[in-house]
């Protein structure tokens, strides 16, 4: 392995986010029967309807293997090889039937039937927390009809970091490009029924259209397997780990570019939608806008939050901001995936409160010029 991959950022690291948020995450809950948080008192910029819930929430796990890598275990010192292969335990969100007074999560349900399977987003979390911690968004994509997986990454969930005692795993964050394509491909065998190792996703997903999302450490994998044309820890190129699927669109939620190898514009060029937060200590504004402004493409959009902090505008502590990033990213997997909204309505999206966002799109994002500095840590932010 090419040990320059330990030191390859030079942004404040985030292993302290999640523990910070212990108290703050049981509140995520209470927002997860509702798509968007609702205007109040602050006025519409532009009428925006509030996108359907169509469906309700069906929650399953899959374990996956891949004993095709030789991964380092960087919890241990020496780091080691991991033993019996790439253990990713994966969550699966699903659209299920509307019930009368149903529980926000049904565990096991049986999915709501759907010709041609639905589209897929493939979500990678941060460090020191899980896919649950992001339960209100990925519900919100589920009920609008997307099926939503998302692995637990092995150095790098809240659970994993726990039991550590205080090792600095980040360094297992080049491995995940290659589990996210796994995971997608374990997942795309199990829908089209050349596996049993998933059950629940069979004939579940349409295998042309599927997106990339991700949020802080997960957010630089997305934007790793999209756009890095250099090579992983294995020597495997990035462009080479993606071949063969179809991912038609890509979300970054407060991410950043790996500085170690240079991005470029993908050959088909997904859709690409950077969101970050003026106010965001923990990756702050100037590394979302050069990920953005290293893709040379036109069909590409930046929301601007405005004073949201890193995680809440992701978990829903943060309503306001949470509403606008609900619903404009539906609005953009809808346009991407399934060509039921367009770059018109995405706007009305983004734009939806001024005092809490505005979004950019194409070549002009938003300028560094006349951003006030933020203090770099990563903390109860």
């Amino acid at each position: 392995m090419n040990v320059s991959w330990n030191n390859r950022l030079s942004k404040p690291r985030r292993g302290a986010l999640a523990t910070r948020f212990a108290l703050l995450i049981a509140s995520t809950f209470v927002l997860t029967t509702s798509t968007a948080a609702p205007l109040g008192a602050e006025s519409s910029h532009r009428h925006l309807s509030t996108p359907t819930a169509l469906y309700g929430v069906g929650i399953a796990r899959c374990t996956f293997v891949d004993h095709s890598r030789s991964a380092l275990n960087y919890s241990t010192t020496p780091y080691r090889i991991i033993p019996g292969g790439r253990r990713l335990v994966t969550e699966v969100r699903y659209p299920i039937q509307r019930q009368p007074d149903q529980p926000a999560e049904s565990d096991g349900a049986p999915p709501s039937p759907r010709t041609g399977g639905y589209p897929m987003v493939v979500f990678a979390h941060g460090y020191d927390v899980t896919p649950d911690t992001y339960a209100a968004l990925l519900d919100a994509w589920v009920r609008a009809g997307f099926v939503v997986v998302a692995p637990f990454f092995p150095d790098e969930s809240a659970s994993e970091v726990a039991s550590q005692r205080g090792a600095n795993t980040e360094g297992d964050l080049p491995n995940e490009a290659g589990d996210l394509t796994f995971v997608t491909r374990s997942v795309l065998q199990a829908s089209a029924n050349e596996t049993t190792g998933c059950p629940i996703v069979s004939g579940l997903v349409e295998p042309s259209e599927i997106a990339l999302a991700g949020h802080s450490d997960g957010a630089e994998v997305v934007g790793m397997l999209a756009y890095d044309h250099g090579d992983d820890p294995q020597g495997v190129n990035y462009a080479n780990l993606r071949s063969g699927i179809a991912y038609r669109a890509v979300i970054i939620l407060s991410g950043a570019e790996d500085t170690f190898q240079s991005y470029a514009t993908e050959a088909s060029r997904p859709d690409l939608l950077v969101v970050q937060s003026l106010a965001d200590q923990c990756n702050p504004m100037r590394f979302g806008v050069q990920l953005y402004d290293g893709i040379h493409q036109s069909n590409k959009w930046f929301l601007e939050l405005q004073t949201a902090h890193h995680l809440p505008p992701f978990d829903g502590v943060d309503a306001a901001a949470f509403g606008v990033v609900t619903s404009t990213t539906i609005r953009f997997l809808q346009m991407s995936l399934e060509d039921v909204a367009t770059s018109a309505d995405l706007m009305v999206a983004g734009d939806q409160r001024p005092a809490t966002a505005r979004i950019f799109v194409g070549v002009n994002g938003p300028s560094l010029k006349n951003i006030a500095p933020v203090r770099e840590e990563c903390g109860p932010n």
